[in-house]
C-alpha cells in the first residue's frame, strides 16, 4: 500500500514529508510533491508531518481528490523509477491535473 500527497500540496511544497520519509520516494514537481508508488513501503511517517495534510493512505483518499492516486502514477510511468529522489534531483514538469489545480488559500 502506498500514500498519495493531493491538492493540498499544490504551490506549498512544504517538504516536512520529505524529511521524515526513510525510503527517500517523495520527489519534487514544479509546483507539487509525488510519493513514488513503486518506492513507498507504506509507512505513514510522511502523513502526520504534513501542515496542509496533504498526504493520504490511498484507501483514504477523498472522492474530490481522487485523481491525485493514478496522476502520481502516470508521473512516474514517465521518469520511471529512479530509486531515491535525492539522487534524481527535481521532476521536470508535473502532472497536467496539477495544471488545472488552484493553490489552497491560507
Amino acid at each position: 500500500m502506498t500514500y498519495v500527497i493531493a491538492q493540498p500540496c499544490v504551490d506549498i511544497k512544504d517538504r516536512a514529508c520529505i524529511e521524515e520519509c526513510p525510503v527517500d520516494c517523495i520527489y519534487e514537481g514544479p509546483r507539487m510533491l509525488y510519493i513514488h508508488p513503486d518506492e513507498c513501503v507504506g509507512c505513514g511517517a510522511c502523513e502526520p508531518v504534513c501542515p496542509v495534510e496533504a498526504v493520504f493512505h490511498e484507501d483514504d483518499l477523498p472522492q474530490e481528490r481522487a485523481v491525485f492516486g493514478p496522476a502520481a502514477a502516470e508521473v512516474f510511468e514517465e521518469a520511471g523509477s529512479p530509486g531515491g529522489a535525492t539522487a534524481s534531483g527535481p521532476l521536470g514538469s508535473d502532472h497536467p491535473v496539477v495544471g488545472g489545480s488552484s493553490p489552497v488559500s491560507a
